[in-house]
């Protein structure tokens, strides 16, 4: 299956003629021949897709820590989590499992980012008709983390569990929120001109109120590249309100990734159309994803995380010092020794 991903095969037919075409050098994984088409199918079938599940989060403890990057913005002591989720269609005729809307099928990943690494620290893979903010209830809380989301989140349910838990979290609030202003914050007089208001609040609404019955603190910014205004409900109230803008705006890496793995690695179709196959194939999606970005972190040349997926898969089955290879991708060959030179004839 990490084939699959790296060589973008389409079906169990390629992956199977693929690594057939390159038996010889499957030795040092100790298989001696590769699988056939009926073996494949078969282990997708009936081989727990938890097996990968598990395999995972034991790689990110280890490996996954190549990948941390050192914070440039935020001078906070919290762990940052970014959440959200993104929605993978499929096929009404063969995923019938994966109930979506009448015409359509679908899963939702609901993914809890790690700022630090970018790596899901956190998988929930549902149907398509469970809303976001009910995939997020079993999301591990780690005391005084800060979870970042979009107004999706705006359960005050939800909120609340996360505050008696000792969580912080920035979210995005709905428009129609019922609320009444308890104090106003000063706004600082000669920078962050983007803050528009800073203020500490109190939810009017009766089922609000009954659900979240504390005190927020609501940050107002503008958002100058969409020319619109974001509205933001926070219960860390000593903090800036440009720290809290900057964490919202910090949400897009999870946006990113999104779109890595699925334009870089083989998860928008499905070589395999029972829910255990589409499980194993989106949890080895996660563990080739957390490979790259290991080996990128490792590497003393500036790879984008594309370039690296293509020469990879371009030098899949070549026999190179891997370390030297992600250091130097492009070493200029040496010069000839000075005795096998040509000199002047004339």
């Amino acid at each position: 299956m990490l084939f699959c991903h790296f060589a973008k095969s389409q079906s169990v037919r390629d992956i199977s003629n693929g690594l057939r075409s390159a038996t010889g050098n499957l030795n040092h994984l100790g298989i001696q021949t590769a699988p056939s088409k009926s073996t494949i199918s078969y282990q997708n079938a009936k081989r727990d897709w938890q097996i990968f599940q598990k395999f995972y989060y034991k790689l990110l403890e280890t490996l996954g820590q190549q990948a941390f990057q050192k914070r440039v913005k935020f001078r906070i002591k919290s762990k940052i989590f970014l959440l959200d989720s993104t929605t993978i269609s499929l096929c009404l005729s063969l995923f019938d499992w994966a109930k979506y809307k009448t015409a359509k099928e679908a899963i939702k990943m609901h993914t809890l980012l790690d700022y630090d690494g970018h790596l899901p620290n956190y998988v929930n893979i549902t149907d398509g008709k469970t809303a976001d903010n009910k995939g997020a209830y079993d999301i591990p809380l780690i005391k005084e983390s800060v979870i970042v989301g979009d107004r999706f989140y705006n359960d005050f349910y939800l909120l609340n569990l996360w505050d008696s838990k000792g969580v912080f979290f920035v979210i995005r609030h709905k428009e129609n929120i019922a609320f009444k202003t308890i104090k106003e914050n000063k706004l600082p007089e000669n920078r962050h001109h983007h803050i528009l208001k800073d203020e500490t609040i109190e939810l009017t609404g009766v089922q609000s109120k009954k659900k979240y019955p504390k005190r927020l603190r609501r940050v107002a910014i503008w958002d100058e590249e969409n020319q619109q205004t974001i509205e933001l409900i926070t219960n860390q109230m000593s903090w800036t309100a440009n720290t809290i803008s900057e964490l919202y705006k910090a949400r897009w890496q999870i946006e990113i990734f999104f779109r890595e793995i699925k334009q870089l690695l083989h998860i928008k179709s499905f070589i395999g159309t029972s829910e255990n196959a589409v499980m194993i194939q989106i949890w080895t999606a996660l563990i080739t994803i957390l490979i790259l970005k290991a080996l990128k972190a490792m590497a003393k040349y500036k790879w984008y995380l594309s370039n690296l997926v293509a020469f990879i898969r371009l030098n899949l089955f070549v026999k190179i010092e891997l370390q030297k290879w992600l250091d130097a991708p492009f070493e200029e060959p040496k010069p000839p020794p000075e005795k096998y030179k040509q000199g002047v004839l004339f």
